[in-house]
């Protein structure tokens, strides 16, 4: 499970994180690309947006349940 105190940075403030566990696989990003990308300097992704829309929070919840190091959180603020 994704640790709040583990997340990155760059990921912008809202309810999902990527926390350091993130092994740079790219599900997230393919699974919701309008909200996840890729920190090329560290290797791993983040949320560069938060959902707005039914669908992506639908595409970021999938993400989540999907990644396969569980470093997807949502109890971001």
């Amino acid at each position: 499970m994704a640790d709040i105190a583990n997340r990155y940075s760059e990921n912008v403030a809202g309810k999902y994180f990527v926390d350091n566990q993130c092994i740079d696989c790219d599900l997230c990003r393919e699974t919701a690309p309008q909200n996840f990308t890729r920190w090329d300097d560290g290797g791993y992704s983040y949320v560069k947006k938060q959902p707005t829309t039914p669908d992506e929070e639908a595409a970021c919840k999938e993400a989540m349940e999907g990644c396969p190091v569980e470093a997807i959180g949502n109890g971001g603020n």
